[in-house]
């Protein structure tokens, strides 16, 4: 694999599995993450499995989730 960066088509990333959370919508439509060999973050678009998908670090992926946990994105939905 080649170096990732955001915005990397998830095709270039095939030796990874996608996870998508238990809770995501009924037609499928969610948000996935991969853990990369280098030990980042890759997350994708469920609905276009082959568009774009945004790296981040493991340190990055932390911060976002004890903010969701806090409820500090509420008001977006």
């Amino acid at each position: 694999m080649t170096n990732s960066y955001n915005g990397i088509a998830a095709t270039a990333l095939a030796e990874v599995s996608w996870q998508k959370s238990q809770h995501s919508n009924p037609n499928g439509a969610c948000v996935e993450v991969a853990l990369l060999p280098d030990g980042e973050i890759a997350v994708r678009n469920s609905r276009f499995p082959t568009g774009p998908a945004l790296v981040y670090t493991r340190a990055e992926i932390a911060a976002f989730l004890a903010g969701a946990k806090a409820g500090e994105f509420d008001n977006v939905l």
